[in-house]
């Protein structure tokens, strides 16, 4: 090893990345120091570290995003080199520039670098002067509300408002017609100060169909540049990646050295070094603009690892410490396929909300060369309202993308979250949709093929709720076995799980909830010369079926057809898995005359806890549905709260600033007479 590398570097972030970077490091013979808050005492990144620093409460504003009191400690504890992760403050040319002023190595690129690419208006004419393509759009340091406007008009909708500062969707709207253009723009700039204390904005020609595929750059301080190839992040959610995969499909080798050519002379054109991303949205006749240069390492560089056979961190500290880049361009190879999928907590039927709670079962797939897991939390840990939903990463690979694809679903279907709502089976039915294993990517995927992947088609409920009855029946059945066997009474009649009725059919009889719909089935038991059967009516149709069930593992005849799913429990709801999809379901408790009638009236409730950002109507206003009434922030992301239906504000309960837990009361809200 170098004589040049590092004794100690400190990691002035939290989760995965933090824990990816103290594994490199110590294979590496090099000492970490882990920082945290209040909310992270008790995280593996900080057990995992040699030693840890506390730095201040739970909100990032006041711990994670004070560099000064990151340098303190990497000063306290005699650190020579901070690795910034991703998000927090590694993008940050103050922070950079307090490293060098303490004598501190930022393992990032210069100050000059980061503050070029910080503003995406600068960085647009920087590019244009290289010589990379960029997107039609208004780039001006003007932020006058109306010359915006009339930059998206002259333009034509859609446009997209970006804000200069942003990344990771934040501060990002998109924008269809002149008449949304105010709302999105207020709601753009407020969600770009709250995440990077600048509320420029720039706006830009919207693709309707384009691919979103970044370049990986290194470069080193010996003049030495490589690209390791592109990544296909298209598919999105709120601006942010879902899935990505490298390499990109249908990628010729003319288009990437083309790309990877383009995306070297913006790194060039700043005097890079280290690890950074050049982003570009490719059009599907084969042209590409630049978006933005991301000046660190990425939540998706995993695919790069694993199709290139190199671990970016090493590379990042070797860099950072002199060494000229572990390989050439002509040295780099691209070996078979790799899928990133990431594991958040949050609710896909509900706008994608993020979520809160404990991981009171976590369980993920055995990891194996194919197979990779990088994560931040262990059983048991809270997932909080400060900090991103990200719960992990989920990396495979294989020698073509159909063989990783297969594995990437596989994976998908053996992991096991409990505690809180997670987006898993989404992944899995978005894994195995046609249009993704055909690779018809764009960014627009999602919304684009939302029935097939949500799967909530009445056609596909026709197997699947009788799976999931059928599963229920012999689950209750096996549970009652088992239950008598501990008992030493065989026959006591309280472990029947029969149905019996006196002079009636044994017939099971619940509801079953899928999405935001309720099944009512009936299960009979019928006896038959090869075994039990069952009769399984629902919505006016009746399958027979029979099944038997090996753990979770279920096997059914379902009128003579045969197939397998497995299921997993989650705190009294059920994912089942077919070869195809995934099913999540639960069974609603009976209606003993409890409910509360309040829930019918005009109240409006908070979908996740947070914290209340500002109020868009004065008390007393008449207002139409589907007004914006207030903003709630939640997770680094903004979600606009809207009026039902026509009626009048008569109150609201919450004031900018407060804290406010999921479910909690927001409005007094009359509905207006019909």
């Amino acid at each position: 090893m170098s004589e040049q590398l590092f004794e100690k570097i400190l990691i002035a972030n939290r989760g995965e990345i933090a824990c990816r970077v103290i594994r490199t490091a110590r294979q590496m013979g090099i000492r970490t120091v882990a920082v945290y808050s209040d909310a992270d005492r008790g995280a593996l990144h900080v057990s995992m570290a040699d030693e840890a620093v506390h730095i201040g409460p739970a909100p990032s504003r006041d711990s994670y995003l004070v560099y000064e009191r990151v340098i303190d400690a990497a000063l306290k504890t005699g650190a020579q080199a901070i690795h910034p992760g991703y998000g927090f403050l590694s993008e940050n040319a103050g922070f950079c520039q307090a490293c060098g002023d303490n004598d501190i190595v930022f393992i990032g690129p210069p100050v000059a670098a980061i503050e070029a690419m910080g503003s995406k208006s600068a960085a647009k004419q920087i590019m244009e002067a290289a010589g990379v393509p960029l997107v039609p759009g208004y780039h001006g340091d003007d932020q006058d509300r109306a010359i915006l406007k009339a930059a998206a008009d002259d333009m034509g909708y859609p446009v997209l408002l970006k804000a200069v500062a942003g990344g990771g969707g934040k501060g990002m709207r998109q924008v269809w017609s002149a008449a949304e253009f105010d709302e999105a723009l207020d709601a753009a700039r407020r969600e770009a100060m709250n995440g990077f204390g600048n509320d420029d904005m720039l706006v830009e020609k919207y693709l309707t169909q384009p691919r979103h595929v970044e370049i990986q750059v290194f470069c080193d301080s010996h003049d030495n540049g490589v690209y390791l190839f592109e990544r296909d992040c298209s598919v999105q959610r709120r601006h942010q990646k879902v899935i990505e995969e490298a390499p990109a499909p249908g990628m010729t080798d003319e288009l990437r050295a083309a790309m990877g050519e383009a995306a070297l002379r913006a790194a060039r054109a700043i005097d890079y070094q280290g690890a950074g991303t050049v982003e570009f949205l490719l059009d599907s006749d084969g042209a590409f603009y630049f978006m933005e240069m991301n000046t660190r390492l990425q939540v998706e560089h995993p695919v790069t690892e694993m199709i290139t056979g190199q671990d970016l961190v090493e590379w990042q500290l070797r860099v950072a410490a002199g060494e000229p880049l572990p390989a050439t361009q002509d040295e780099l190879t691209l070996s078979g396929h790799a899928f990133e999928a990431r594991i958040y907590a949050e609710d896909p039927d509900n706008d994608f909300l993020p979520v809160t709670g404990t991981l009171s079962f976590l369980q993920p797939p055995e990891t194996s060369r194919h197979v990779r897991v990088d994560t931040g939390v262990l059983q048991g840990d809270e997932v909080s309202v400060y900090y991103d939903p990200m719960i992990a990463k989920l990396i495979v690979w294989d020698e073509n993308r159909d063989k990783a694809l297969q594995r990437l679903t596989r994976a998908l279907r053996e992991y096991r979250i409990s505690g809180m709502t997670t987006n898993l089976d989404f992944l899995y039915n978005l894994a195995n949709s046609a249009p993704f294993r055909a690779a018809e990517l764009d960014t627009g995927f999602i919304e684009k093929h939302h029935s097939e992947i949500f799967h909530d088609s009445e056609a596909e409920l026709e197997q699947e709720i009788p799976l999931a009855a059928l599963y229920l029946v012999l689950e209750q059945e096996r549970a009652a076995q088992r239950a008598r066997a501990a008992s030493g009474d065989a026959n006591s009649p309280w472990f029947d799980a029969g149905a019996w009725r006196l002079n009636e059919p044994s017939v099971h009889s619940f509801e079953l909830a899928i999405h935001d719909n309720h099944y009512p089935v009936s299960v009979e038991q019928t006896g038959s010369a090869d075994g039990t059967r069952y009769r399984i009516s629902f919505g006016g149709k009746t399958i027979q079926a029979q099944g038997n069930l090996n753990d979770s593992e279920l096997s059914a005849n379902l009128d003579g057809y045969l197939v397998r799913a497995s299921v997993a429990e989650h705190d009294g709801s059920f994912s089942l898995y077919t070869q195809d999809s995934a099913l999540a379901f639960s069974l609603v408790a009976p209606d003993i005359g409890d409910a509360d009638d309040a829930a019918a009236g005009g109240g409006l409730t908070a979908p996740m806890n947070g914290t209340m950002v500002t109020l868009l109507v004065e008390p007393g206003t008449e207002v139409k549905a589907n007004d914006a009434l207030l903003v709630m922030e939640a997770m680094k992301m903004e979600h606009t709260i809207r009026a039902p239906k026509a009626g009048k504000v008569i109150a609201f309960y919450y004031q900018p600033g407060d804290l406010v837990d999921g479910g909690a009361e927001l409005v007094e809200f009359e509905v207006s007479e019909q």
